[in-house]
């Protein structure tokens, strides 16, 4: 695309915004128009400012960019659309909060946070996008590791891991009469060696909440250990 003002580049950016279903990175709008990316960020501040008293606004997501409505429009969208209802299990976010706080971590790792088997639990979430396969452990059996997706922070409305509540940030928003969901110390890679992470006792009793079975893990492991390697994204 040549360079024939800021103006159509904002409404360029806009249109390709709209017509994407994910958030769009600075690299990738500068590839799609051919400009530089200093020239993506003015258009992109510009169109920002353009669509301040609009049902529309530019966010931040998932590392890109991406046109969303408004919160105080969110009661007519919801009645147009009637979305049924996402929700996770408490096992599920138990599990979904150990991953996002110490990711890269492997399955037997979560197991032994929460003291029962998470298979099912992980399953459900890589079903959903919100965690998947990173790579494996330099570990005896090769464990797989598991993370976050892009999904995740966009869910979430966070556009990085950094963004992530801190643990006391959670404990007050619980309140001192609540069970707590996390105890420890969260730094930019997740929590500190030797930290616990700590859950509310009642559970839903789902039927993923049977004991460790060692056994079966170690059998687990060795058959991960046999199949093909999943190697680091680079």
């Amino acid at each position: 695309m040549s360079d024939d003002g800021l103006g159509e580049l904002s409404r360029a950016i806009e249109c390709l915004l709209l017509a994407s279903p994910e958030a769009l990175t600075r690299e990738r709008l500068a590839d799609v128009l051919e400009v530089a990316p200093e020239r993506v960020d003015e258009a992109v501040a510009e169109l920002s400012a353009s669509l301040e008293s609009r049902g529309l606004q530019l966010v931040a997501l998932a590392g890109g960019y991406h046109l969303a409505t408004r919160p105080e429009f969110a009661t007519y969208v919801h009645r147009l659309l009637q979305p049924p209802p996402a929700r996770l299990s408490s096992q599920a976010l138990e599990t979904l909060a150990i991953i996002a706080y110490r990711q890269p971590v492997t399955r037997p790792e979560v197991d032994a946070v929460r003291g029962v088997n998470s298979q099912h639990a992980v399953a459900s979430l890589m079903e959903k996008g919100l965690a998947t396969t990173i790579g494996r452990k330099d570990a005896p059996g090769r464990p797989v590791l598991y993370a976050t997706t892009p999904h995740f922070l966009s869910t979430f409305g966070l556009k990085e891991l950094a963004e992530l509540p801190s643990l006391e940030q959670l404990r007050q928003s619980l309140g001192p009469e609540q069970p707590f969901v996390l105890k420890g110390v969260v730094t930019a890679s997740g929590l500190e060696e030797g930290e616990a992470l700590e859950f509310p006792a009642e559970g839903e009793g789902s039927e993923e909440e049977a004991p460790i079975d060692e056994t079966a893990e170690a059998a687990e492991a060795a058959e991960d250990e046999a199949g093909p390697p999943i190697l680091p994204d680079e």
